[in-house]
């Protein structure tokens, strides 16, 4: 796992769910980028046209400012819909997705579990799997689906649960990943809400006691190629 690609929905997305994990393997000599597909915030003003651009600039500063703590090398956006994502073709998304895979060549990508309650979680996820589908020259040899607080959770219809199978120790990189949620000043929250800090401890603290560490980070492995 040299070569890292986390493409996510929204900015926090990218670390919200995986960023300790990301801050671990970069602090063991791998290189990871993150793409942020759909803008944020302007789900929240009446139309998209009333949002304020202003909030979109600081949004992207403090999402630039949080990778520092997690370690990533870059950090694209690419300006799609916020929460709107299934008005845009499939076909456009994939085409986004696979310029930035061609450029970057990842041997891994992370990205959203398809059962999650957000619209844009899963148009990601089918996204990237149409991307990565096996046609032609095949680089990415691993997929992995993360689990996204305020969202995986809130999905009540139980039609796809997130069943992690492979877990990352985080012990040691878990804080990296708080210090970076709280660059967000638009998008973090106090407890009890699934993205405080206290609440993303937990978390890690319960998938930790799944595998017997004191934190952990759990994921879907969706394809691997050996």
């Amino acid at each position: 796992m040299k070569n890292i690609l986390v493409i996510a929905a929204h900015p926090d997305d990218e670390l919200l769910g995986e960023g300790a994990t990301i801050r671990k393997l970069v602090n063991g000599g791998a290189n990871a980028r993150a793409v942020i597909l759909a803008e944020g915030l302007t789900s929240r003003a009446t139309s998209r046209e009333e949002s304020d651009l202003s909030e979109l600039s600081e949004l992207q500063r403090d999402a630039k400012a949080a990778s520092l703590d997690i370690g990533y090398s870059s950090i694209d956006f690419c300006g799609l819909p916020d929460n709107r994502m299934d008005g845009v073709d499939l076909l456009d998304i994939v085409k986004t997705v696979s310029r930035y895979i061609d450029e970057y060549e990842p041997d891994t990508i992370f990205t959203h579990h398809h059962g999650d309650l957000n619209i844009d979680h899963r148009r990601a996820c089918e996204a990237v799997l149409t991307a990565c589908r096996p046609v032609g020259k095949i680089d990415v040899e691993r997929i992995y689906s993360f689990e996204t607080p305020s969202s995986t959770e809130w999905n009540y219809t139980y039609a796809e649960s997130f069943c992690p199978n492979v877990y990352f120790d985080v012990s040691d990189t878990l804080e990296a990943k708080i210090r970076g949620m709280s660059r967000y000043r638009s998008e973090g929250a106090p407890a009890p809400h699934p993205r405080s800090g206290e609440s993303l401890r937990a978390l890690a603290a319960y998938r930790g006691s799944n595998v017997g560490a004191k934190y952990a980070e759990a994921f879907r492995l969706l394809r691997e190629l050996r």
